[in-house]
């Protein structure tokens, strides 16, 4: 029995050697064929990755254009595409000499004007200036605008459009691939019917590329032109704007140009009506009074006399009275 035991146990240990022995092997065979299935699947997954890539590139809104703007590089300030609007209300003294001082500032430095509006009036001389300077020289312009004479409110806003320019770039170059696209296509085209439809489909991605274009042109333009209104005001003028004032004053003001202006309208109205009442009004009251007169001159009907022998419509017979029953 104790030689049989060992047997069992020696034949117990080597079995378990071997089936670990075999299990190291296993995974050492696993590992080393996992990395070479790994390093043989590589290039596969890359290339599939390109693909994918390359098909969301040719649709219009696919998700390569949609994350164009977000995977765009970090740029520095100077690099930007930033839009610049400002507006300033300055008090002058002399409200053309003022215009025309900030006219020649703007276009000394490289600006024009997009805007022109004056009122001249003794009381109340007004200026609105819409000029247009390079970004550049923004702040600078203002600066010089400011010193025409006592400025009472500045508001100057920014808008960072760097995302929507690098987005608009990256769906204009794939738009244009896909014009080119179109292109070779149609000139492969065989049939009448493949001819009409690709050029429907060129007209319609020529017409996408021209909107993305456009688009583009407006927020290069704002950028690189910024944007100043200025209003240049009198000694004499509010200082609040007429949007904000309130009270029982401001109230009968305006209901005293509502008035003014009811009654304008109203009379612009009677003399555009007069002529008519005029023209038709005369001679219908004279045909009333004529026709007034003859009646009165006419008389009254004449009664129809009633003679002896005319012949009298019947009456009836007065009533009987019934007679009384004596007791």
């Amino acid at each position: 029995m104790d030689g049989r035991e060992r047997r069992r146990r020696g034949v117990r240990l080597t079995a378990a050697a071997l089936i670990a022995l075999l299990g190291l092997a296993a995974c050492g065979g696993g590992d080393s064929g996992g990395s070479k299935d790994s390093a043989a699947s590589a290039p596969e997954a890359a290339s599939a990755d390109r693909d994918r890539a390359g098909g969301a590139a040719e649709q219009p809104g696919g998700k390569a254009e949609q994350g164009a703007g977000a995977g765009a590089p970090d740029l520095r300030v100077d690099q930007r595409s930033i839009i610049y609007t400002g507006t300033m209300r300055v008090e002058v003294d002399d409200v053309d000499a003022a215009a025309r001082s900030a006219i020649a500032t703007v276009t000394a430095a490289g600006g024009f004007v997009g805007g022109d509006q004056r009122r001249s009036a003794d009381a109340d001389a007004r200026a609105e200036l819409e000029l247009r300077v390079p970004a550049a020289k923004f702040y600078e312009v203002v600066d010089e605008l400011a010193k025409l004479g006592r400025q009472q409110r500045r508001e100057i806003h920014t808008e960072d459009v760097t995302e929507q320019v690098v987005d608009l770039d990256a769906r204009i170059t794939t738009q244009r691939a896909r014009v080119e696209s179109a292109r070779r296509l149609l000139a492969r085209a065989t049939s009448i019917s493949d001819l009409v439809s690709l050029e429907n489909e060129l007209s319609r991605r020529e017409a996408d590329l021209a909107s993305l274009e456009a688009k583009k042109e407006r927020l290069t333009d704002l950028a690189s032109l910024s944007t100043i209104t200025v209003s240049l005001v009198g000694p004499d003028a509010s200082t609040a704007d007429e949007e904000t004032e309130v009270g029982f004053l401001v109230g009968l003001k305006g209901g005293w140009k509502v008035f003014l202006a009811s009654m304008t309208i109203l009379l612009t109205v009677l003399g555009a009506v007069l002529p008519w009442l005029v023209a038709l009004g005369v001679p219908l009251a004279v045909l009333l009074v004529a026709l007034r007169r003859r009646r009165r001159r006419a008389g009254p009907p004449p009664v129809r006399p009633v003679g002896p022998g005319a012949s009298l419509p019947p009456t009836a017979p007065p009533p009987v009275p019934a007679a009384r029953s004596e007791p």
